[in-house]
Parts: C-alpha cells; structure tokens; sequence
C-alpha cells in the first residue's frame, strides 16, 4: 500500500488550506455549536512519562497535539489513553477537548497551526470535518492499517471489525484508500419506553403498516408515533430508511448522486414514509428542535407523549438525570421494513479519528491512531462507555448497552456509510438539502413534492461536483 508519510505542502498549498479553514470556522462561528450544551474547553499539558520509549531516542523529545470533541462520553478517558500513550511510547500529548472544539481549535488553524490528531466526526452543524474531507485537507492513513499497535503484536486491520474501514466514511473518494479511522461507533434506531409498551400490550412494529396501524392506536390516547431532537439525526434515520426502501444498492446510488436516482419506484417509497410520518409527528417537535431545546424533544419520550425518536445509545446517559414516566425502560429497535419478509435497519453512527495534512508530526500521529486499538485504550473508552469496532468488544459489555448492541443479532441490518464528498457549493450542503427540511414537513410549510425537486436540483449540482 502506498505510503505517505512525510507531506510537505508549498506555501501556494499552505494559503488554500488556510482559506478554506478560514471559510468554514467562519461560518462554524455564526451557529449554535453544542449539541449537548456549552461547556469551558480544557486543554491539558503533555503527558509526562518517565517510561523509556520503544520507537526510539527521537520519540523522547516528540510532543503531537491531539483534539477531541467532548461528548456524553466525557474527557477523563482521552486524558487516560493520552497517558497510556505516552507511558508505551515516549512520545507526549497535549490533549484538548471541548464541546464546541470547532472553536477552540478555529483560530490557531487559520494560523497554519493544526493538531496533529483531530477525533471530530462528520454530521456536526459546523461541518468542520466534511470541509476538510471536500477540500483534500485530510491526511491518507492506509499505512496505518498495516501497522503493529503499540505494545501489542497485532496490526491495526487486524482488530477492527471488517467493513468498518471500507465505507465512505472513511474512505470518502472511492479510490481504495483510508482517510478517517473508524472510532466510536453506535447503533442508531428508533427508541421507545418499553415499559409502556408492555404497559398497553403493544407491540413494537415490524412493517411500517404497522407502524402506522400504531399511530393511529396512541393518538386516540393522546399519545403522537414520532418526534426527533433536531433534525441533524436525520443522518442516521434517512440513511437507514433508504436501505429499508432498496438495499444497499439505492443506498449506494442516492449518496453517489446517481442521476436519476429519484425518480426511482424505490424513492417514491421513500417520500411517502417522510410524508406520512410527518402527520404522525408530535407538533411542538420543529420548535424544540434546536440546540438549546432538543433535550425537550428527548422528554416527549420519557413522558409518554410520543413514542418513537431516533436516537444513538448515548441517549441513556444524556437523559439519566431527567425525569420520566414511571414504569419506564429503555427500548431500541431497528427502522421497520417496507413490507412483510423485509428488512428493518439501524444505521451505524461512527465518530472518526483523523490528521490534517498540514500537520507537523504526522508520522507520531500515525502511531497515535495506532495505539488508540490497543486493548489498553479499549478498555479505557469502553469504561467511559464509548465502544470501537474492534474484535470481541460487544462481549464484554452489560446492561442497555448490551441491549442496544444486540440489535444487529436480533436480525436488523447495518446501514453504514455517508454521503460521497464534492467540491464546496455556496448555499448547498448535506444538511440543509437532506436533514433540515424535515422541520418545515413537519410545520406544514414545505410540501413533499417541493423538497423531492430541492434534492433532485441539489444534487444534479452535487454531482457535477464530485471529487474524484
């Protein structure tokens, strides 16, 4: 596999990333960041080790800037890899984490000044990530599979479960090469109170004829069949309703752009779920679904006001402190399938680790991403609840998150992937073509037919955009 570990940008590369960075963190800076809430950046010094190194002299005086978003998952478990790292290899960590870590990274990066590694995933509002993804500023880690983890005897592709590196959410331009190594992944489907369920000897549906068939059965209770945080978890619902209406194939298709695509038997199956579903969505939902008051959508769920919303399995702890119906359990299952003897499906959320190009310690980042598969930071992430796709780790967890993780046993299929990467297009962007347009659905301001001719137009543009 080819190798390139040692870029060198000339200052003409150098200003066209600086540019491109300038344009998204200036656009970053206008919107409303935290999905989960505001919170004081913390940056911590190197990590100080007085264990000898094992990559050599050199390691000793190497020091790599690792950035990482802080989620539900909190930050004491990077401190803990970033030490283990640094305790195994010699090489020290000056870690940072926030919340709203476009902007505490933002201004050094317009300076030429980047973190060597970035844990930032794509799908956030700022769209940090797929601007470095569109503008070729992201760093090939190919090689990276193929190294040994450190301390360890095992490669990199060794022990990630297979498939995880060969979607493009991490391989983004189709050319047979890794850019973003796949970290925290979660199932993501439709969450329910269980208890109520069992409560009203419901059960949970199948088909989505028997989703609607449920609907109407909970709004004679005053109860409404869906509702949804923001319309930024779209990412995970409309990926996995497209593999519902046509496999892997449409899947394919609709985030390649392909032309035509749209006009398809399989996409008019598509549009008449999000236009049905619509009607069946709790009305206070757009309102609330924002930033500041998407936890408010979450409550619906909790208080037995609506039954279904997407959701990933951070949701457990994100709501562990609000108050709920009384009986209440957390339920998890798959998207229901088109028809009987379908498949249901859960889309994979991942979260993904990567280097920018203009980097100045790229081969020590490499060694980095490397160790964070070691079996020593597995099990520090897993503590802290957050689950890689290595080998055996479902094995070892307990409680929802068994539950949650066994959804693919239970006979869902994985929905995996991303929309494919173009050049920057002023006014157009995944979400605001695919995601956000649920909200005027739902508020009655936006017609189905009307947001099938956006998509149709968006992409045609998209398309013609493409990166190879």
């Amino acid at each position: 596999m080819r190798r390139d570990r040692s870029i060198r940008f000339i200052q003409k590369e150098e200003n066209r990333m600086k540019k491109a960075i300038s344009l998204a963190l200036a656009a970053s800076m206008a919107l409303s960041l935290a999905a989960c809430g505001g919170s004081a950046s913390s940056s911590t010094a190197a990590s100080d080790s007085s264990a000898a190194t094992t990559e050599g002299a050199a390691a000793e005086t190497t020091t790599i800037k690792v950035a990482a978003i802080e989620t539900a998952y909190g930050t004491e478990m990077w401190q803990k890899v970033a030490d283990a790292f640094t305790e195994q290899t010699g090489i020290a960590v000056e870690l940072t984490t926030d919340k709203n870590l476009e902007d505490v990274i933002g201004p050094s990066m317009q300076g030429g000044d980047y973190p060597d590694v970035i844990h930032l995933a794509t799908g956030r509002e700022a769209g940090l990530t797929e601007q470095f993804i569109n503008d070729k500023l992201i760093a090939d880690i190919t090689d990276v599979l193929d190294m040994t983890v450190p301390g360890e005897e095992t490669t990199v592709g060794d022990k990630i479960i297979e498939g995880f590196t060969d979607t493009s959410a991490t391989n983004p331009y189709g050319d047979g090469k890794t850019y973003l190594a796949p970290m925290f992944y979660s199932p993501c489907g439709l969450f329910y109170n269980a208890g109520l369920f069992e409560e009203k000897g419901w059960t949970v549906p199948t088909t989505w004829d028997e989703m609607w068939e449920l609907g109407d059965k909970a709004l004679e209770e005053g109860i409404y069949l869906f509702t949804y945080p923001t319309a930024g978890y779209f990412d995970s619902f409309l990926p996995a309703l497209m593999n519902v209406v046509g496999g892997s194939d449409f899947f394919n298709a609709a985030t390649s752009f392909e032309e035509g695509i749209w006009d398809t038997p399989e996409a008019d199956a598509l549009f008449e779920i999000l236009d049905k579903l619509a009607d069946y969505t709790h009305p206070s939902t757009p309102a609330q679904a924002n930033d500041q008051d998407f936890t408010m959508n979450q409550q619906l769920v909790l208080d037995n006001q609506a039954l279904f919303m997407p959701n990933g399995t951070w949701i457990v702890g994100e709501m562990a402190e609000a108050p709920r119906a009384e009986g209440f359990q957390w339920g998890m299952t798959a998207l229901p399938a088109l028809e009987d003897g379908g498949m249901g499906y859960s889309y994979t959320f991942l979260e993904q680790a990567w280097i920018p190009a203009g980097a100045a310690n790229i081969d020590a980042a490499k060694q980095f991403i490397a160790f964070l598969y070691s079996d020593t930071a597995a099990d520090i992430f897993a503590k802290g609840g957050a689950v890689q796709p290595i080998r055996g780790m479902t094995d070892q967890l307990e409680g929802d998150n068994k539950l949650f993780y066994s959804i693919y046993d239970s006979g869902a299929g994985a929905a995996m992937g991303s929309f494919a990467a173009y050049s920057p297009i002023p006014g157009i962007d995944n979400t605001s073509v695919f995601f956000e347009p649920i909200n005027s659905l739902v508020g009655g301001t936006l017609t189905i037919d009307q947001w099938k001719a956006n998509i149709i137009s968006a992409t045609d543009q998209m398309r013609a955009n493409l990166l190879a």
